[in-house]
């Protein structure tokens, strides 16, 4: 009589030891994923889910190397923001950025790098060839200056001014000079209400970490980006 002890069903031996052996790392496999949710809240900015500015300078750099002369750097200030946390208080402002943020996204797609350099301010990286530029960034704008409805039912009036420089107008891929070139095309047209793309003599403006020297907030920046 044979006295081995049958598994049930058709679970070979083989198939039983490795399923014991894996339930152990189930609550590993739970800790690695609550792990990965951590890394990668630290790469976003909790307020508008935007890249933070390290997160946005690699994945930027990766997208003007795949494209290239098809790319844009694309600069985002919000008009009149003060006004905002001075007469609404703080929480709309935090509304607006977030209103913004959520915009920038939509209009750039998934394929981008959306970043928030700094309190109002904002870049985007994307793929945007020379025949869609012009409609895109007018979609921008219109996109950018609809009124942001608070959680209490009010609406903000918000705006934003936009600058862009491209590889193929500016004969570089340097993230850091069209960054420079964006910034002070977009401060050409500062309340224009119109997007204006960078020319070639706006690379040669001074710069500290990527943006126009001189501009609120960069006199305490470090490197370039």
């Amino acid at each position: 009589m044979n006295s081995a002890v049958r598994l049930p069903g058709r679970i070979s031996p083989h198939a039983l030891l490795f399923t014991t052996a894996a339930v152990p790392l189930t609550g590993w496999a739970v800790h690695a994923v609550a792990l990965h949710k951590k890394l990668a809240a630290t790469k976003r900015d909790p307020l508008t889910g935007l890249l933070r500015r390290d997160t946005y300078t690699a994945r930027a750099r990766r997208i003007l190397a795949r494209h290239g002369e098809s790319a844009a750097v694309v600069m985002v200030d919000a008009d009149r923001f003060k006004a905002v946390n001075d007469t609404l208080g703080h929480a709309a402002g935090d509304t607006v950025l977030a209103a913004f943020g959520f915009r920038l996204t939509a209009w750039a797609g998934p394929r981008s790098a959306v970043g928030r350099l700094g309190g109002d301010e904002f870049a985007v990286v994307l793929e945007l060839t020379s025949g869609r530029r012009e409609q895109r960034l007018e979609q921008l704008v219109r996109m950018l200056h609809t009124p942001v409805t608070l959680d209490d039912g009010r609406t903000v009036a918000v705006a934003a001014s936009v600058g862009a420089a491209t590889p193929d107008v500016l004969g570089t891929r340097d993230l850091s000079a069209l960054q420079r070139a964006a910034d002070a095309a977009l401060y050409a047209g500062k309340h224009s209400g119109r997007a204006v793309l960078a020319t070639v003599e706006q690379t040669k403006v001074p710069s500290i970490n990527g943006r126009r020297a001189g501009r609120p907030g960069t006199t305490g920046w470090g490197r370039a980006a």
